[in-house]
């Protein structure tokens, strides 16, 4: 069964659904080499056909009968170009979380990222969609997103749709690009992925294809936007959260889900790693606590980075941080325990060693775990059933992370990344009491 028929036809989508998206572009072929045909799903008579070839696009404006309006922002990443003078950076997408970061399309050193022409447009929009002003807010722009994808080994011609939201936040950053060796700045920005819960699971193009109708006036689009959209539209800024994307998964995760596909970039990094620190997995410490910083400040919290325990007394924890929650006064602190295991990609961590961890944690502590390799079914169900709080870092996740540091910091490659942390190793090794960390 195609999935034209699973989903209603033209113009409904699915988060997670892949499209093709292969030249040459016509709206009138339902599918192609088994894939639904993106164009055909999108295809409007007598209208161009709304094209990803750019990281930002934006359809065609109209003259509506109220207003002239952008119909959508259409959102395309291309994992394949990270690293490369097209995309010197990584994108990331959680739509499952309703979360996107993306980076803007300024890569001109000395030239104000303002003015490249993607960024103008999500600033642009930015303004309108955080505006407290419900008249206002009723001509933003939808925004939607798209991720160039692998399909049964092929890399172009491919693209999944990751959902639709607005921008919640713009933020000026500097980057630096791998291949010319040069500093630039730009803009990422973070989307907020909203929810289609009352819609289904299913976005309907059709609302898209109402906002190009000149002929309608704005009022006489909403009828056909999801539920999600109208409720922020009412209340603004308060109502994200309420609409966000939010998928309650299966508390466990599947082997096969923790390792990297073959042949990815993932798949590559994670190898480099654990070569790297063959003869030497103790080093791999510095490693996971520096990754561990990464992912605890990423959500919300303010990581103060410890140290590395001696390897003779760990007594079960390999590294030593602080997670500050809060700020000034309405702060709390708390101790991260972490534990480094450099251990066989295709063999499950040892339930063993967590058990460890867990055991030193105190109350008001909490513990993060890093590997390699992969966490079995019934050791994550253990930590599920015994509420343990810790924090588990698969070996996907170590790979993604790193690959995100070394485009960040500007490394030319892995191994370079890996030399740079394997040199402050025995600088960052102290025999101190975990409750230290406290009165830094």
């Amino acid at each position: 069964m195609f999935l034209n028929n699973q989903y209603g036809g033209r113009g409904k989508m699915q988060i997670g659904q892949i499209f093709a998206y292969r030249r040459p572009y016509s709206g009138a072929i339902p599918v192609i080499d088994d894939l639904e045909n993106y164009f055909f799903i999108t295809f409007k008579e007598g209208y161009n056909l709304p094209l990803l070839e750019s990281g930002i696009n934006k359809v065609a404006a109209i003259n509506g009968p109220d207003e002239i309006r952008t119909p959508a922002i259409l959102i395309s990443s291309s994992p394949h170009k990270i690293g490369s003078s097209d995309t010197p950076w990584q994108d990331y997408f959680d739509p499952d979380n309703g979360h996107i970061r993306y980076y803007g399309d300024n890569k001109t050193p000395g030239k104000s990222p303002e003015l490249a022409t993607g960024n103008k447009r999500l600033l642009e929009a930015y303004d309108v969609q955080n505006s407290l002003d419900i008249s206002v807010r009723q001509s933003a722009i939808p925004i939607l997103f798209f991720k160039r994808v692998n399909y049964k080994g092929r890399a172009k011609g491919n693209v999944m749709f990751q959902g639709y939201g607005i921008v919640e936040r713009a933020e000026r950053v500097t980057q630096y690009d791998l291949k010319t060796n040069k500093y630039f700045s730009n803009y990422v920005f973070d989307f907020a992925v909203f929810s289609l819960e009352s819609e289904d699971e299913i976005f309907n193009w059709d609302w898209i294809n109402k906002r190009r109708d000149p002929s309608l006036s704005l009022e006489e689009t909403i009828s056909s936007a999801p539920k999600s959209w109208t409720n922020w539209i009412k209340a603004g800024q308060p109502a994200i959260e309420k609409n966000r994307r939010r998928v309650s998964k299966l508390l466990t995760t599947k082997a096969e889900m923790q390792k990297p596909t073959h042949g990815s970039r993932e798949e590559k990094a994670i190898k480099e790693i654990y070569n790297f620190y063959e003869g030497k997995k103790a080093r791999f410490e510095g490693l996971a606590a520096i990754v561990s910083q990464k992912i605890l400040n990423a959500n919300s919290g303010s990581y103060v980075e410890g140290w590395i325990t001696p390897s003779s007394s760990d007594g079960g924890s390999d590294f030593v941080g602080r997670l500050d929650i809060g700020t000034g006064f309405s702060t709390t602190k708390l101790v991260v325990l972490g534990q480094a295991k450099c251990e066989q990609l295709g063999v499950p961590t040892n339930g063993n060693h967590i058990a460890r961890t867990v055991a030193r944690l105190k109350r008001g502590w909490i513990g993060i775990y890093v590997t390699t390799s992969y966490f079995s079914e019934p050791v994550q169900r253990e930590v599920l059933d015994d509420a343990y709080p810790i924090i588990l870092v698969n070996g996907l996740r170590l790979a993604e992370v790193a690959l995100e540091m070394v485009y960040e910091q500007g490394y030319n490659s892995m191994l370079d990344f890996l030399d740079s942390i394997d040199r402050e190793y025995e600088g960052k090794i102290q025999s101190r009491r975990p409750e230290e960390i406290l009165h830094l």
